[in-house]
């Protein structure tokens, strides 16, 4: 009797847990030769929830995404080089930016960039339960919306960049996409900027058609880099695409999204 009772509490213990998976953590060898960074096993599982990382038709479009967990002073100069050079971008926000910095999701919203979700409160998605997933992304959308009027939330975008098999199965489930990245660099740290031409050198250096690009915007040396970036990718033959666009050739065969 006594190991039967031990053996149902276990059974209910693993029923309850809310990661019954090994946490991945996103990552791959940076790219330096123009080609798609290799992420290995994890592109299968991306593709098998309908996530991505990259855009694998070969244009040269590059897509600019930024995580936004807080205010740093940088966000409004980045928006003014996006505005300038006609650039979409998608920023992917917490609870703590939407409630500090409501005027500058606005800009956002009215400016035509996409929002996107990065969670309430940053939680590792793998730790916690499908429902508490749901209440931290729910959360987020239902705030974007009332502050912005965005009516669809489309993205996710997983704090820590921490994911396994089940929270990208929830993701789809819950209505969500997730959008990885294949370009990015340490950018983040406030305290260890190391000027403008170190985040254009570390973007440059890794470009590739179909770049998914993750860039901070609490970082100095970003905003003061991207109106130099935008002008070299151009120069490159490179154009600027939304995450949206890149939906569609997932969706539609080539050469329909082309015409």
């Amino acid at each position: 009797m006594r190991k039967a009772i031990i053996v149902i509490v276990m059974v209910c213990v693993s029923l309850l847990s809310p990661s019954l998976t090994q946490a991945e953590g996103w990552g791959y060898k940076k790219s330096n030769d123009g080609k798609v960074p290799d992420v290995g096993r994890y592109g299968p599982m991306l593709e098998k929830q309908d996530g991505f990382y990259v855009d694998n038709s070969g244009e040269k479009v590059i897509y600019l995404t930024f995580d936004n967990g807080y205010e740093q002073g940088y966000t409004g100069q980045v928006l003014d080089v996006l505005k300038e050079k006609n650039v979409p971008a998608t920023f992917f926000v917490t609870g703590h930016y939407i409630e500090s910095a409501p005027e500058l999701l606005k800009r956002m919203a009215n400016e035509g960039h996409l929002i996107g979700n990065h969670s309430w409160s940053h939680p590792d998605f793998t730790q916690v339960s499908k429902q508490e997933m749901k209440k931290e992304l729910d959360r987020v959308q239902q705030s974007v919306k009332q502050i912005t009027g965005q009516d669809t939330m489309t993205f996710v975008r997983p704090p820590r960049g921490t994911f396994n098999d089940q929270t990208l199965r929830w993701a789809k489930e819950l209505g969500y996409t997730h959008a990885f990245w294949s370009v990015a660099f340490k950018d983040w740290e406030t305290n260890n900027q190391k000027g403008w031409e170190y985040a254009y050198r570390s973007v440059l250096d890794q470009i590739h058609p179909g770049a998914v690009v993750l860039l901070h915007s609490v970082s100095k040396d970003n905003a003061e880099a991207l109106d130099q970036m935008i002008d070299e990718l151009r120069k490159r033959g490179y154009h600027f695409g939304s995450l949206n666009d890149l939906m569609v050739k997932k969706l539609l065969p080539y050469p329909i999204w082309s015409l």
